[in-house]
């Protein structure tokens, strides 16, 4: 239906107009009945909505109706599968039609910069480019239902230390590079209808009120249509944030912040035209609702239950497997572990969910009648095992061919409010792992946690099946894993590294009590680990299957690019083992041409491909220049420079199966002006003035008389006139002459 916003807006009063930007009860039980606005309800998420039973009680944890829990972020990532999270998406679309939920908040896409973050469980990955192409996805899942998504957390907020106030410091390069990409593709493929901003401050300012986040990238760099709505709390100066672009601020501060806004009109200070814009997006969201209500949606829990298991038997990650796995039907299996009978499948803090039902893999085999007895072992809540809980495990795993523990982290250990200080898996549960080990040749561990963890015993067990949260569904999909029911397909979103110090960040997260520098600038996750060859647990990208996969016939549909346009990339990928699984194809770049603080490797492409016994498919991947290029600061925009490429295609970032290179050449130029302190390498490389330097060198060669010298003397000289200043040059040459060289250049360079 087509409205005039803009003579809506004029028939509202100031205090209205000031009402709806300031998340008052407005959105939740008023509305505007006498101008045909109406409430409406927003929900956190993202993999399941937490609408509240009471109207008054939108703000708590407690009381949601029942609803479906998904996977959490930490486990989609893994899948790799951008249909699947634009299906899962349609559901919880549906889902929110059913409930009369106009926005799902989410999905969160922040980069996993440190594993210790306690919100790492709903992020997706350590990968912009992956977390990107899967939000975008779900985005448009969830929208094509016609309700709404809020992409968070705008930006740079990757701790939970100290959130509401710190100041995330990074370089404009990390920014564009690392940490603003996943939203950029998000919103300009799927536009969100909403964008939440951040606690924390960027560079000193706060997200809420940034004007360069909000305005000039968001909405002028991006195109973004929808509204900003500020994290719950995260609105500072009210009215600096509507002038920055802070439409809505959550939740209402009982008139408080209303009032600044009323009388920042008043006095003049806010332009009232500012307050109509942000009034006049809110309504366009609010009423692209309401014209796609479909009230006779039905919720149909049992269906959906369904699908978040299916989802899950896709985003589980077999990490290793020495031939134990799948369990066979004939085996006696041993579950060991209070997760397997209670398990930890969703993240703490906002976006939990009151699940219709939750299934663990021990009812599930009792279920299904298999041969399997359990013992508790340790607590599923907190780090305490008693000694006959270990003696009875230890008997359980002596007597049975296959012990399978059931290991992770309880909620106290991660959830959003507060980061961990470490990335051990709580005592009790190595302890229990390294003595089953001693009595149990083959052991498998099946983990439940939100971010990477520490496996000090990985070496000595026989299979380990990463779960991450799996949602309410998780214990059926462990089933169906375990026993080649279905085939692990997930591949890991972030690096599991062997310990925690050597995470890049390590020396610098969280920071102090008002700010946390990004040292490692853009090498995070595996940028960091590949280039400077640390070696790691599991590394991203890694996960096993129950077949093989070949990759052979790499093929460029051109052998050069230029800017403005694209190269296809194809390989074809077959299913050498006995068994139907889906590979994940990952495509790598890597510039050859000596650009300085480049990653080794960066993921450029992915497709996963479902492969029957003996298939073999063709998978295509497109690269641009964007996909070449590194966001260079001195032209405020992404840069690569002519020269050659490597394009690289495997299943992790450590496992590079096919390797083909790709010529790149542009006409952007970097800015380059010549100063006294200019080089003579820097105008040695430039192609427009080395002909003049080689032409002013040479009778100064010839005059310093290099005949005779050793190659070690020669290689000193070579390295000194490279570094050498040109205010150097003044000891030799009369200075007028030098400042003369300098204009000639100067002049070249602008032709």
């Amino acid at each position: 239906m087509k409205r005039d916003l803009k003579a809506l807006i004029g028939q509202m009063t100031l205090e209205e107009k000031a009402s709806l930007c300031s998340g008052s009860d407005f959105w939740h039980t008023q509305g505007i009945e006498r101008l045909g606005i109406p409430a409406v309800m927003v929900t956190d998420g993202p993999h399941g909505l937490r609408k509240q039973a009471g109207e008054a009680d939108h703000l708590g944890l407690n009381d949601s109706v029942e609803a479906v829990c998904f996977p959490a972020g930490c486990a989609t990532g893994s899948s790799f599968d951008p249909d699947l999270l634009e299906h899962m998406g349609q559901v919880l679309g549906d889902e929110c039609q059913a409930e009369d939920v106009s926005i799902l908040l989410g999905p969160a896409v922040n980069i996993k910069r440190s594993p210790l973050c306690g919100r790492n469980f709903e992020y997706i990955s350590e990968d912009p480019y992956l977390a990107g192409k899967l939000s975008a996805a779900y985005i448009r899942g969830v929208q094509s239902r016609g309700v709404g998504t809020s992409i968070k957390h705008f930006a740079a907020n990757n701790q939970e230390t100290r959130r509401l106030t710190i100041s995330s410091d990074l370089s404009e390069r990390a920014l564009h590079e690392i940490y603003l990409p996943a939203f950029e593709e998000a919103v300009k493929t799927a536009q969100p209808k909403t964008v939440m901003c951040s606690y924390n401050k960027i560079n000193g300012v706060y997200a809420s009120e940034n004007k360069m986040l909000l305005t000039d990238i968001l909405r002028d760099q991006w195109g973004f249509e929808g509204y900003v709505v500020s994290d719950w709390g995260a609105a500072n100066d009210r009215v600096k944030g509507l002038e920055a672009g802070l439409d809505l601020e959550m939740p209402s501060s009982n008139g408080y912040n209303d009032a600044k806004i009323v009388a920042a009109v008043q006095n003049g200070s806010l332009d009232e035209a500012v307050l109509d814009r942000a009034v006049e997006r809110i309504l366009k969201v609010v009423f692209s609702y309401v014209d796609a209500r479909r009230p006779d949606t039905v919720f149909d829990r049992a269906k959906d239950h369904a699908e978040a298991v299916a989802v899950e038997t896709q985003c589980a990650v077999l990490l290793t497997n020495q031939g134990v796995l799948p369990l066979g039907t004939d085996q006696k299996i041993a579950y060991i572990g209070e997760f397997a009978a209670a398990p930890r499948y969703q993240g703490g803090g906002s976006s939990h969910i009151h699940p219709s039902r939750v299934t663990s893999a021990w009812e599930v085999a009792q279920q299904k009648g298999r041969n399997v007895c359990y013992a508790k072992g340790f607590s599923a809540m907190r780090d305490e095992m008693t000694d006959a809980e270990l003696a009875e495990a230890i008997q359980a795993a002596q007597n049975a061919d296959v012990a399978v523990v059931f290991a992770g982290l309880p909620e106290s250990f991660e959830s959003e409010g507060y980061d961990r200080t470490s990335m051990e898996l709580p005592a009790c549960q190595n302890r229990l792992i390294d003595e089953i080990a001693k009595v149990q040749p083959h052991v498998v561990v099946v983990l439940h946690n939100g971010s990477a963890v520490e496996l000090p015993w990985a070496d000595r067990v026989s299979a380990i099946l990463e779960l991450y949260l799996g949602g309410e569904g998780v214990g059926e999909a462990a089933d169906q894993l375990l026993y080649g029911e279905a085939n692990p397909s997930g591949h890991l979103a972030e690096t599991f590294p062997l310990r925690l110090q050597d995470n890049p960040s390590y020396l610098h997260f969280p920071g102090n009590d008002e700010r946390v520098a990004y040292g490692e600038d853009v090498f995070v996750g595996y940028r960091y680990y590949d280039t400077k060859q640390v070696p790691v647990r599991f590394a991203f990208g890694h996960g096993l299957s129950y077949t093989e996969f070949a990759y052979s016939n790499l093929q460029l549909s051109a052998p050069a690019l230029q800017d403005g346009q694209t190269v296809t990339v194809s390989v074809d990928v077959t299913n050498t083992g006995k068994v139907a699984g889906r590979e994940v194809v990952q495509l790598y770049i890597r510039d050859k041409n000596g650009t300085p603080e480049r990653p080794s490797k960066e993921l450029r492409g992915f497709a996963k491909v479902l492969l029957e016994p003996g298939e073999c498919k063709t998978v295509t991947l497109t690269l641009a220049a964007r996909d070449l290029s590194y966001y260079e600061e001195r032209l405020h925009d992404w840069f690569a420079p002519s020269g050659v490429y490597e394009v690289m295609v495997g299943r992790a970032s450590d496992d590079i199966r096919l390797t083909a290179e790709l010529s790149f050449t542009t006409e952007k130029q970097l800015p380059f002006v010549v100063t006294l302190t200019t080089t003579l390498g820097e105008l040695l490389t430039c192609p427009k003035t080395a002909p003049t330097i080689m032409q002013l060198l040479a009778p100064l060669a010839q005059s310093a008389g290099t005949d005779g010298l050793d190659e070690g003397s020669m290689n000193m000289m070579k390295k000194m006139i490279m570094e050498m200043p040109l205010k150097s040059l003044v000891s030799v040459i009369p200075g007028d002459q030098v400042e003369l060289l300098i204009q000639q250049m100067n002049l070249l360079l602008a032709q």
